[in-house]
């Protein structure tokens, strides 16, 4: 019998081994499988997502680093993509999902991991180094509208949390210049609108929550309705999930955040002076359950590092969490047949998650001229999943990576898209596929066994990656960041990546 020692020295070949003609028939023939939206319209609102920050005090290499998992349906494809820096012509505008608003004279570049129906981007950089993650948060704001949305009187369309992400990386050089292009268009526009395909805006809707960070600070932004709330970090860690989590200190707000509150008698007036955020907002009628337990865990792993220990493998394996090494153990089977919503999200025969993480990103954030800008990203669940370097001064990305399933990359409204299906020129496909074959079956049975094998030939990849980046970032920094070696160097990473993404797929 194989135990997870001999598993781990019998590589792939081990793996492919063990399955037994039959066994390799069956996983060759096997095709991705499916979420149908009737399957998505049953489950919950959207309530799942993890973005958390360490400042350079913090940090092994003394940047910012800040990390993400994006938690989507299974068939919502997430490529990567880039824009460059591009100047446009007076009166021209963007179209969007729901509106069409003015285009500014000059937007940055910009890298970003975009669901294939959406213009926006769940976690992104730009060419100055601001990165943002975002999440979905559950507030009494949004249930007014849903409100008055049944009752025939929805509010108008607005922009969703990934086109506000990706709207203030092309129009905001820092942390703190991003935040306000974000407010001030969630003031002008606000953010009603489904965010998941298949949904209307009362089911697939939800107001937002952001880390926006750069190489010296990071800010916490707290969307609700047509008002928001920002608090500065700049030492140590932090951490946000699906809920509001400033409480009764924060640095920037809207200037009625409290007096509406009173008003809607959320917040009593005699208590005006002790106004806590997240009490007054939150909706209480989305169980916290599904978001305190993820957020205090990213808390608990970090402060573990904090002191100057947290570096970006660390924040990699945060995100991969399952909470291992905790009284629970880790799922009572395996993580892909999961008991509790963890950091690393798998879909559930149970219905009680939504999906699977379908990105996941480390983002390395210097505060000078002799560091660059760094984007380790993968698709999927990231504990199968393998984090590729991307630099934010890079001049374009292969192809594949860009690429979505059949479907395309579009800009559809959410409640008209249809859902992706694999495509083998599909980055992203190629690890939702590999998930299907590393779990064998929508219960995981072979999960523990196959995921083992994957990740030790995963782990030796980032590895090296990690190591080369340092020596090609020297050299770009000596060449004044020369956009052709960082793609160079992407590229080759790429096609390592793809070689034995397809060996563990189809061998």
């Amino acid at each position: 019998m194989l135990n997870r020692r001999s598993l781990l020295k019998s590589g792939a070949a081990g793996f492919f081994g063990m399955l037994g003609p039959n066994g390799l028939a069956a996983l060759a023939d096997a095709k991705p499988k499916q979420q149908s939206m009737r399957d998505v319209n049953r489950r919950v609102r959207p309530l799942s997502c993890d973005t958390m920050v360490a400042l350079p005090d913090a940090t092994t290499t003394g940047t910012t680093v800040l990390g993400k998992n994006s938690d989507r349906p299974v068939f919502d494809c997430q490529p990567l993509v880039q824009f460059p820096r591009q100047k446009h012509s007076p009166e021209s505008s963007i179209k969007l999902e729901y509106q069409t608003i003015p285009q500014m004279r000059e937007t940055y570049a910009t890298i970003g991991s975009s669901p294939y129906w959406c213009w926006g981007y769940e976690e992104g950089i730009n060419e100055f180094g601001v990165a943002i993650g975002n999440e979905a948060i559950f507030t009494k704001t949004f249930a007014d509208a849903v409100e008055v949305s049944k009752a025939g009187k929805p509010p108008e369309l607005g922009l969703l949390g990934m086109d506000l992400l990706r709207l203030g990386l092309e129009r905001g050089k820092t942390a703190r210049e991003t935040l306000e292009v974000i407010t001030k268009l969630v003031e002008r526009y606000g953010q009603w609108g489904s965010g998941v395909p298949g949904m209307d805006p009362e089911t697939g809707g939800y107001d937002n929550s952001y880390i926006i960070a750069d190489g010296k600070e990071a800010w916490i932004l707290e969307n609700v309705g047509k008002r928001w709330v920002a608090k500065r970090v700049t030492r140590g860690v932090a951490a946000i999930s699906n809920q509001p989590s400033i409480r009764t200190e924060w640095d920037l707000a809207s200037h009625d955040l409290v007096d509406y509150a009173i008003d809607k008698g959320w917040w009593p007036k005699a208590k005006k002076s002790e106004f806590d955020f997240s009490r007054a907002y939150i909706d209480l009628k989305t169980p916290l359950q599904l978001s305190q337990l993820r957020v205090q865990r990213s808390r608990q792993l970090l402060c573990h590092k904090e002191n100057g220990e947290v570096s970006p493998q660390w924040v990699m394996r945060v995100l991969r969490d399952h909470y291992e090494d905790t009284f629970l153990g880790g799922p009572n089977f395996n993580a892909a047949l999961p008991d509790f919503l963890t950091l690393c999200m798998h879909s559930s025969p149970a219905n009680f998650t939504w999906g699977n993480t379908a990105s996941s990103a480390v983002f390395i954030l210097p505060n000078d001229d002799k560091r660059l800008a760094q984007m380790w990203w993968t698709p999927v669940t990231p504990c199968t999943g393998l984090y590729l370097p991307v630099f934010a001064a890079s001049n374009r990305l292969p192809k594949i990576l860009s690429t979505a399933g059949r479907q395309g990359k579009t800009v559809t409204p959410p409640p008209q898209a249809k859902q992706d299906e694999f495509a083998e020129n599909s980055y992203w496909w190629l690890f939702r596929d590999l998930l299907d074959k590393v779990k064998g079956d929508e219960t995981g049975t072979e999960f523990g066994k196959r995921q083992p094998i994957a990740r030790a030939a995963f782990n030796e990849l980032e590895k090296k990656w990690m190591e080369q980046s340092k020596t090609v970032e020297k050299l770009a920094v000596a060449q004044q960041a020369s956009g052709k070696l960082l793609d160079d160097f992407t590229q080759s990473c790429v096609e390592e990546a793809v070689a034995t993404v397809n060996k563990l797929r189809k061998a």
